[in-house]
């Protein structure tokens, strides 16, 4: 079977294609065959980690020293990247219940990863469900990841109708994802991206579109219940003044600065919060849901083949995408 490999760090160029072996299933596994496989930023960090400095990663210093352990310090641990798929249910192990052979699936591997293969094995028990019925496998294969982390992160921020919400970075996986949650809530969504992605942002349904290249939203006067922060790399002590008196400033990425400033905030109007999102079954099984109930959508841009994984990764690195980039295996 093919699989995109590579065991040193470095631009795009040192992902290769290699043949290597068949998996099979053990007892509590399911063998999936991939048909696609998205390309995010974790895979774009994973690829080059021996470069990635400190202030270049958007966590505090001791998740940085923890990835770079578990991911390799001088060349890669881990050889197959890709975290989200779709694919079809192969074959299964002796004491599977939850799955059968032929089940459409589409799923998360969290930084084990592997997706990049054209066959891949994981227990039953991990975070995989029935791909949703009105999507391709493109598609679910870029929703899982964004999906989840949105979905649990606006569920401690407490949407509901009639809230003023803006989502800065608005574009990528968790952001396009929290704009579509946010309007299904009965939130006002403000949607912050770059020019090229603003019809994009617009297509999701955002209510206004902020161009970050041509207007600052922390000067235009507007002020907003929650700005959520997809990045975190903007300034609480810019950003407050654009907060309502008991706004929130929230987080799915953030440094040792943002989170003293949520411990001192909870004295304060104003809150700076930080979230670490859990991938779990249940909210998988909750995003299928509501793509089956039209409430959420995702956009593929492009789909490149195994043999194009290099170019994949360039387009997605030099900032052109708009939506979301898949390999597609079959």
């Amino acid at each position: 079977m093919k699989t995109i490999n590579y065991t040193k760090y470095g631009n795009p160029d040192v992902l290769t294609l290699k043949e290597v072996e068949k998996p099979a299933p053990r007892e509590n596994e399911i063998l999936i065959k991939v048909y696609a496989a998205s390309v995010n930023y974790g895979d774009l960090v994973a690829q080059n980690f021996k470069n990635i400095k400190p202030r270049q990663f958007n966590m505090p210093f001791l998740f940085w020293v923890i990835a770079k352990v578990y991911f390799g310090i001088r060349k890669p641990k881990v050889n197959v990247l890709g975290s989200e798929f779709a694919g079809k249910i192969e074959a299964i192990g002796s004491k599977v219940k939850r799955f059968k052979v032929g089940n459409q699936v589409f799923g998360y591997l969290g930084q084990s990863m592997g997706a990049y293969s054209e066959y891949l094995c994981m227990p039953e028990n991990g975070v995989v469900a029935l791909k949703p019925t009105n999507m391709t496998y493109e598609e679910a294969a870029s929703v899982p990841s964004g999906g989840m982390t949105a979905l649990y992160i606006l569920k401690t921020a407490k949407i509901r109708v009639g809230i003023k919400i803006l989502v800065n970075g608005a574009s990528g996986g968790i952001g396009s994802i929290a704009v579509q949650l946010a309007k299904n809530s009965g939130a006002e969504v403000t949607a912050v991206c770059s020019t090229q992605r603003e019809e994009f942002v617009k297509s999701l349904g955002a209510h206004k579109v902020i161009d970050y290249t041509k207007e600052d939203f922390t000067k235009n006067g507007e002020k907003y219940d929650i700005i959520f922060d997809i990045l975190g790399k903007g300034s609480f002590k810019k950003i407050k003044g654009s907060l309502k008196k008991n706004g929130v400033y929230l987080l799915a990425s953030f440094k040792m600065k943002k989170i003293i400033q949520m411990l001192w905030t909870k004295f304060t109007a104003k809150k700076v919060k930080c979230v670490l999102s859990p991938q779990e079954l249940e909210s998988l099984v909750e995003l299928k849901e509501m793509v089956e109930a039209g409430k959420i959508r995702s956009v593929v841009d492009k789909s490149f083949s195994p043999e194009q994984i290099s170019k994949a990764h360039w387009y997605v690195e030099k900032g052109k995408k708009q939506g979301n980039v898949v390999i597609k295996f079959a």
